[in-house]
């Protein structure tokens, strides 16, 4: 079996690590996963540390669940892979009417991608193409929020706003509208120059694109349900289409099944990935409404223009529907209900920590500040070094510190996860004094 030491250096020489500069990833620490189980990454030494970022907001059941695992075995035994053009089968047949079954009510059809980035990128083209052949070929244009970030394909990265993210590809992006950042964590404004940017200009706009309630890349911010519910009335008065991205936010991450279901809404369009396989296989979705299918009617020229090798992945769906089955039958929505509360009170008690600012959760996500430079900040490096060492894997933004851990955790793991965020931030917050 190779040793850690090996393995890091053959990924040193010849891994592009995302999101990582050439120097750190030559010297920044990494702890080598062998195996994981629930909320646990587990090191070829048996060392156990707690994934608090669900490896990037996927592993909303934590990683490894039997069930998962039994369904990807069952379906390699019969169909591992092959084209959903003039062809289906019965795992993606049966996911999209059980993903229609659970999703805000109008959203009847679906279409499979392989990722969050693409399930966006396919609805932004879904409104750009449905306007193009029915009549509206001036409605062209796409609002959004400031803070945005939908993805790292050109077409969603021109709905995002994150500039770290997006600045140096700037000149190969497309305009999209945004109103100015929020001042002290007031929304309100922002939300009314949306609707006043919608009012102005609705005959050109072919979509509103947002994060429902909580915009993750941007540092876990929250903004209230009502501002999204006024938004959606002012998409259906401007007779536009809202794009609501819930890559992240979907599958009970918020509380409810969609951050959605919290300000009422239906959206024209919906775009769910991560949670949506339990982080088991790259595997997304993308839902619209009939009125939106209808418009792609006719001959060839009307279809939609936009394929994948592996749209509808036999070993996706069955995985997919799995989770679907576990949600059900372990009624995992309600069970996360006391977990969340006492997320939200942990997260809370956080302000007791001289240099922690903002502390904030919604369902099973809770953040906290801990400075003011945004996502190039350092201080939160500091705390994912110090919580590694005492056994959790953080992976900040920046000076935004946050927590996502499974709806199913264990009580037991959870209040585990809390004290180590609690611990690592106090020591690194007080040698910075």
């Amino acid at each position: 079996m190779p040793s850690d030491d090996e393995l890091i250096a053959l990924d040193r020489a010849h891994l592009w690590r995302p999101y990582t500069s050439s120097d750190d990833h030559e010297k920044r620490p990494l702890f080598v996963v062998d195996r994981a189980e629930g909320p646990w990454l587990i090191g070829s030494d048996g060392r156990r540390i707690l994934d608090a970022s669900g490896s990037w907001w996927c592993n909303n059941l934590g990683h490894g669940h039997p069930r998962l695992r039994a369904a990807l075995a069952r379906q390699s035994e019969q169909l591992m892979h092959c084209t959903l053009a003039a062809a289906t089968h019965e795992p993606a047949s049966r996911l999209a009417a059980e993903l229609v079954e659970v999703a805000p009510a109008g959203l009847n059809r679906v279409f499979y991608s392989d990722n969050g980035s693409t399930a966006v990128e396919v609805a932004l083209k879904i409104a750009f193409q449905y306007w193009r052949q029915n009549g509206c070929p001036e409605r062209n244009r796409f609002l959004a929020l400031p803070g945005a970030y939908h993805g790292d394909t050109l077409g969603t990265m021109s709905a995002g706003a994150v500039d770290e993210f997006t600045s140096v590809f700037r000149p190969l992006l497309f305009n999209v509208q945004r109103p100015p950042e929020p001042i002290d964590h007031r929304w309100e404004p922002v939300f009314d120059e949306l609707a006043a940017l919608l009012r102005n200009d609705a005959d050109r706009i072919a979509g509103v694109i947002v994060e429902p309630l909580v915009q993750g890349a941007a540092g876990m911010r929250m903004y209230p349900a009502e501002l999204l519910t006024a938004l959606r009335e002012e998409t259906e008065r401007a007779g536009t289409l809202l794009i609501a991205d819930e890559v992240f936010t979907g599958f009970g991450r918020t509380g409810p099944m969609w951050a959605c279901d919290h300000a009422g809404i239906t959206p024209d369009l919906l775009c769910t990935a991560k949670g949506l396989s339990g982080g088991v296989l790259p595997f997304s979705a993308t839902l619209a409404t009939e009125r939106i299918y209808d418009g792609f009617r006719g001959d060839k020229s009307r279809a939609l223009m936009h394929g994948h090798t592996f749209c509808g992945n036999p070993l996706g769906a069955a995985v997919a529907r799995e989770v679907l089955a576990i949600y059900r039958d372990d009624d995992i929505l309600e069970a996360a209900k006391p977990k969340a509360a006492r997320l939200a009170e942990r997260i809370q008690d956080m302000v007791e920590v001289p240099g922690v600012t903002a502390p904030r959760s919604l369902g099973m996500c809770g953040a906290f500040e801990v400075g003011e430079s945004g996502y190039m900040g350092t201080i939160g490096w500091q705390i994912s070094d110090a919580a590694l060492g005492l056994g959790a894997h953080l992976r900040p933004l920046g000076n935004t510190v946050y927590v996502v851990p499974p709806l199913n955790i264990d009580n037991a793991d959870l209040e585990r996860l809390l004290d180590i965020v609690r611990e690592s931030t106090e020591r690194v917050l007080a040698g910075a004094e």
